[in-house]
């Protein structure tokens, strides 16, 4: 149960008895166990009122005095020069001060080194890699969550006797840094990055990197994260860009990793496909005009639009629908369903397309509902999802009418040849109009799809691209989890194993190439032969090398095309962010090469994160760390909880109801928080509906919190599903108890006296009662919160903490003491000491089930306790043995 040891007299064994007679004695025992605490109890209250009211006069004498002998000085904080243990005041201030206590500890923990791992030693390991965060981010609410839970889970082990790491890193971040970089640009030198060409581009980024990047990795050691910055480490140095490099390689001569025509999700502005995640969507319920990047006009969405397709030889016609008549220019297909009576006649002939005469082939495809429009649909698959799998199935040839920026081609005909696509809907419109084939628009409920960065809306369009084949990776990951005679992956909340199943079971081939300048190049290369007759770029797909680096691949080349005339050229496009990350757990290790750290903390232990990423980024690691490492990454997946507001809205801008941890931790003005948003890039309506959302869950601002309340708070609200209604008064609660805390060792303190040393063990039966209560209610404490960690329910040992502190020690045990330190009675001298050992006992195992919640105030406190002197003291709290529960102490 700590440091200390507790001794409880032998008693010989007694004969057996009949389990009921023992059941009954053992109910009256309880009974009249009971009986006796509350009678104590009450009787401890009378006695603390009694001395209370005693004390009231002697006190008021020696107030006077004791005021005219204080010095401010001896309550105030000496300096601390950086990396110095905290020098602390000679007297406890008055009241807990978060700003006060939360400083210097951080800097002397990490210079001490204790946060670093040592892959060479024989603990058991306990490994979490932190989720990297992006280079451009500042610290949210979400990071703070994960920052919160996973410190207090390091702690916890480390404390626990683990041989713990817990690595941190950030992420590149390719479309979001290029886009700050670009933004940048344009608003300083009016350039963008083709104006400078990519090398002199990709030197600006590093530039900005260098310079702003990493600034969450600050604001995470604002919050006490115990992370061994010695392994620090980015999606883009040296080792794991080699790592990148490895994976390509070794997945594509697996056969792995192959090229093809396929849909992509693709922003016309920033002229690259983007992943699903990166993608937002608008539920529009009817006809809306929106702003869309590169239009002076708003864009009308919410419409669906109907026109005629003449059928060839005078059959008549076949009217369609569409939300998206721009794409009717690269219509191949009509399909109407096999069963619609209406369309019998038409099945096998040909519509004629009004603007290029092109042959229309009405097919027989389930797409079609009768019940649904008109019955036809028209077919894109170069521009639609749906219709991309009619094409798979029909063989027909797409036809892409989009330029990457987002213009009319030349296959959409020369009377649109350069139009932006949305100039283009409305020319659609009225061309179909003079040709009397406009059929007439409805309101339609839709959902629009942006880009989360550019805000473009984004186009599906049909592009080549390099794909990982996932399928047998994903069976592989979804055994990992579901084969319970070799479990080797569990997910926590078990609710999330049938959203992997259905994830994992239904997977589709990766797309991992985007269209931009800052990531890692793709490492192949396109061999264009002398003799060739087509020498457009990547045009045939047996020509393509992949290498490690241009050496390697001169040299495949060679072998390849054996006495040819060639030249390389290395593909522009770089990899999706989410396959450097993927590989995460591995590459911040060391893979490919078998260094020291791999041998001892792969697999890792623990990944937490959000469950809006278990997909995303989770599976992902999952299959590529079984595929590349031999193992799960980690065995267990800890998913938290999304957070909201007080309201259970999405925090967002435009509400006015994000939250910045650092504000919280440090206190912010209702005027403060209004310049940030003022601040901000949001439209004038936004700014201020925002600023009125500001006034109504902030009136006074957000006091001033601390970092200990803040992560206390978080992790006490895991318990909340998937969702998180964050009440910032809830924190504001915790930084009151974090002063009950306070207020609870200053008392000890001043009970102890400056002589005071502890035993080094206490002996049960000869404390009174009330010393033997508190402890058997500390050790079922010590208890709880161990089987709550062990189970990943992180909110009830939080509870159950805090229940013991609140509830037990400060309500209960310490008014009960109190009379026995009112004078010096004699006859109170045993039991004085009695409740001074068990006091100090109480704190020391307290403060170190508290630790790993609240680092900051656990530490301070903890330090100013007096330590036994028989025992070697540790340096700091947190590298002190975690509490361990003893079961004598059970009644």
């Amino acid at each position: 149960m700590g440091s200390s040891e507790m001794k409880k007299q032998q008693v010989p064994p007694t004969p057996e008895e009949d389990p009921e007679k023992k059941k009954k004695k053992e109910e009256k025992a309880r009974e009249k166990q009971l009986k006796k605490e509350k009678f104590l109890l009450k009787q401890a209250q009378q006695q603390a009122q009694q001395s209370s009211n005693a004390s009231k006069k002697s006190e008021k004498k020696t107030v006077k005095r004791g005021a005219e002998d204080e010095n401010p000085e001896d309550y105030i904080d000496p300096e601390t020069p950086l990396g110095d243990k905290k020098r602390m005041s000679r007297q406890m201030a008055k009241q807990y001060s978060p700003t006060a206590v939360e400083k210097s500890w951080y800097e002397w923990w990490e210079k001490s080194r204790f946060f670093v791992a040592d892959a060479s030693s024989s603990k058991k390991p306990f490994v979490i890699v932190l989720p990297p965060p992006n280079v451009t981010g500042a610290l949210h609410i979400g990071h703070a969550l994960t920052a919160a839970i996973e410190d207090m889970m390091i702690r916890w082990r480390r404390m626990s006797g683990y041989n713990t790491l817990w690595v941190p890193g950030m992420d590149h971040a390719g479309i979001a840094t290029q886009v700050v970089v670009e933004k940048k640009l344009m608003r300083e030198k009016q350039l963008t990055r083709h104006d400078l060409g990519r090398e002199k581009f990709i030197s600006e980024v590093w530039e900005w990197k260098n310079k702003y990047g990493g600034t969450i990795l600050q604001q995470l050691r604002r919050l006490g994260a115990s992370l061994d910055w010695s392994r620090e480490c980015f999606t883009m140095d040296d080792k794991r860009s080699k790592a990148v490099t490895e994976a390509f390689v070794k997945l594509y001569k697996q056969g792995l990793i192959y090229r093809a025509d396929r849909l992509v999700n693709w922003d016309c502005v920033l002229r690259t496909a983007i992943s699903d995640i990166e993608v937002d969507y608008i539920d529009i319920k009817e006809k809306s005009p929106l702003k869309v990047p590169g239009y002076d006009k708003p864009v009308e969405f919410g419409v669906l639009i109907k026109f005629a397709y003449p059928l060839e030889g005078n059959l008549g016609e076949i009217v369609v629908a569409t939300t998206r008549i721009e794409t009717m220019l690269g219509d191949i297909a009509i399909a109407v369903h096999p069963d619609d009576a209406r369309f019998k006649q038409f099945h096998g002939k040909y519509a004629i397309h009004p603007f290029c005469g092109r042959k229309l082939p009405v097919i027989c495809d389930a797409i079609a509902k009768p019940s649904f429009g008109t019955g036809a649909v028209k077919i894109t698959p170069a521009h639609d999802p749906k219709d991309f799998e009619v094409n798979e199935r029909h063989k027909l040839e797409p036809i892409n009418v989009f330029t990457d920026d987002g213009k009319i081609n030349s296959n959409g005909g020369s009377e649109f040849l350069g139009m932006p696509r949305f100039k283009a809907r409305e020319e659609v419109i009225t061309a179909l109009q003079k040709k009397g084939l406009y059929r007439g628009s409805e309101n339609n409920e839709m959902r629009l799809g942006v880009c989360s960065r550019s805000n473009d809306v984004i186009e599906p369009m049909i592009k080549r691209q390099w794909y990982v084949n996932c399928k047998d990776m994903a069976k592989q990951a979804l055994d990992a989890a579901e084969d319970k005679d070799n479990q080797k992956l569990a997910i926590i909340p078990k609710q999330y194993l049938s959203d992997w199943k259905r994830w994992l079971e239904n997977i589709r081939d990766w797309c991992i190439s985007r269209q931009l300048w800052w990531g890692h190049q793709i490492p192949a290369w396109y061999v264009t032969l002398e003799d060739d007759e087509q020498k457009e770029f990547g045009i045939h797909d047996d020509h393509w090398v992949v290498a490690r680096n241009e050496e390697e691949a001169q040299d495949e080349a060679n072998q390849r095309y054996n006495g040819k005339k060639f030249h390389l050229s290395q593909d522009p496009d770089v990899l999706d962010t989410w396959f450097s990350s993927g590989l995460f757990p591995l590459s911040v290790l060391g893979w490919p090469d078998d260094t020291e750290d791999l041998k001892a903390f792969y697999p890792t232990s623990v990944l937490e994160t959000g469950h809006d990423i278990l997909f995303f980024w989770v599976a992902r690691m999952v299959m590529l760390g079984m595929k590349l490492g031999g193992d799960v990454p980690f065995r267990n997946i800890y998913l938290h909880p999304m957070i909201r507001d007080a309201h259970g809205r999405k925090m967002s801008k435009s509400l006015g109801n994000v939250i910045d941890p650092i504000e919280v931790i440090n206190g912010i003005s209702l005027e403060g928080l209004h310049k940030r948003l003022e601040d901000s890039n949001l439209d004038p309506k936004e700014l201020g509906k925002a600023i009125e959302g500001q006034k109504k869950d902030f009136p006074n601002g957000i006091d001033e919190c601390g970092a200990d309340a803040l992560r206390f708070a978080l992790v006490s609200y895991t318990a909340q599903s998937d969702k998180i209604n964050l009440d910032i008064q809830r924190v504001v609660g915790y930084r009151q108890w974090c002063n009950k805390l306070w207020n609870a060792v200053r008392f000890a303190i001043s009970k102890l006296g400056d002589d005071y040393i502890p035993p080094a063990n206490l002996t049960l039966d000869v404390l009174p009662f009330s010393c033997q209560w508190i402890l058997s209610v500390l050790n079922k404490t010590i208890c709880k919160t161990l089987q709550s960690l062990e189970s990943f329910e992180f909110s009830q040992a939080t509870t159950a903490v805090y229940s013991w502190w609140q509830y037990q020690l400060c309500d209960v045990f310490i008014e009960a003491i109190k009379p026995y330190f009112t004078g010096n009675d004699p006859k109170f001298a045993s039991e004085r000491r009695f409740s001074q050992d068990t006091l100090w006992f109480c704190l020391d195992n307290g403060l170190r089930l508290l630790h790993p919640f609240m680092p900051f105030v656990t530490e301070e406190l903890w330090q100013r306790l007096p330590s036994p002197k028989e025992c070697k003291r540790e340096e700091s709290i947190m590298i002190c043995s975690y509490p361990s529960a003893i079961e004598v102490l059970y009644f």
